[in-house]
């Protein structure tokens, strides 16, 4: 959840990537993007965890990236992420549900083999307005506007095999899922 109290606090971005401790399996490393040509790419962003020191510090486990092309994690990925911070503003509160698309036979960086996804979802649901949408970007570099890359949660939900809005009542559910209009 992303909520407009949260944002413009002052916690100050460390950079410092590590691994997660609670994760018990094999995990990436520096070593794995170490000069591999992708970034650290954030799945929830560390520039929206600046309300907390620990909030933002759990940002940088490798738990929460995933190798991004430069030219993606700086630009329509960033582009997404800035918008998606003005719409918290805008409507208050945003439950977010971020990821890489994963697949079997994706090219992998570094002695750990992590996956170099093809493409990033971000499925976005706004429960004052009662409104939701998705978005499913390449990993790529772009110059097209986000509006382009914009679906209905079902559609996004139907092509992952996922159901994220799962504990709305179903009437609700069926409505805001279908919507895929770009917020203003």
């Amino acid at each position: 959840m992303l909520a407009k109290s949260n944002l413009g606090s002052g916690v100050e971005r460390s950079n410092r990537f590590m691994e997660d401790p609670l994760v018990s399996t094999q995990t990436a490393t520096n070593a794995d993007y170490a000069k591999s040509g992708y970034d650290r790419g954030h799945l929830a962003p560390a520039a929206d965890m600046s309300w907390s020191l620990q909030a933002l510090q759990e940002s940088f486990y490798y738990s929460n990236t995933s190798p991004q092309l430069p030219g993606f994690n700086r630009g329509i990925w960033k582009k997404l992420e800035e918008k998606v911070r003005t719409w918290a503003l805008q409507y208050d509160t945003l439950f977010i549900v971020t990821g890489p698309i994963l697949e079997p036979g994706l090219p992998t960086i570094g002695p750990n083999k992590v996956s170099i996804p093809k493409a990033y979802f971000k499925a976005l649901y706004a429960p004052k307005q009662q409104k939701g949408l998705a978005f499913i970007l390449p990993n790529a570099k772009s110059e097209q506007l986000l509006s382009e890359f914009c679906l209905s949660i079902d559609a996004l939900e139907q092509q992952l095999n996922r159901d994220f809005f799962f504990q709305l009542i179903d009437q609700k559910e069926q409505v805001i899922e279908a919507q895929a209009q770009f917020w203003p």
